[in-house]
């Protein structure tokens, strides 16, 4: 935890973000255009994003128990070709687990991750050429 008692998070460069919809009945949105137009947050998506970190903030002691137990990677995980090309070379197939954002470089091919990547489990958002996705297709989970 930091100093504002929130989980210590990797920071987030910009195009590091997802958009997510949600669905809000009529009287919880007044509710938030009221907070909005009193000046306690700047938009809707400033208090939703308050409200997301306070919750992960709630829990972080079992995301924590979690993230150690389940290995993964927390933040932006991101494999060259290189990276691809030495686990096939080490005789290695590469289990992703992430929370955050995987990416696979542009320059991989299809033959190559198919080589070396056994399965890809990514809380958060994969990054992936349209030819790599659908050669993993099976083995992303």
């Amino acid at each position: 935890m930091n100093a504002d008692n929130h989980p210590i998070q990797p920071r987030q460069k910009a195009g590091e973000t997802e958009k997510m919809t949600i669905n809000v009945g009529v009287v919880d949105l007044g509710q938030v255009d009221l907070l909005v137009q009193e000046g306690f947050y700047s938009n809707r998506s400033d208090l939703i994003r308050t409200a997301l970190r306070n919750q992960l903030a709630l829990h972080s002691d079992v995301l924590k128990q979690t993230l150690a137990r389940r290995t993964l990677t927390v933040g932006l995980q991101h494999f060259s070709r290189a990276d691809l090309e030495q686990a096939v070379a080490a005789g290695q197939r590469l289990h992703i687990q992430v929370v955050g954002l995987a990416r696979i470089a542009d320059d991989v091919t299809p033959e190559l991750a198919r080589a070396a990547i056994e399965s890809v489990t990514v809380l958060g958002a994969f990054q992936a050429s349209t030819a790599v996705r659908r050669a993993l297709s099976g083995r992303i989970h």
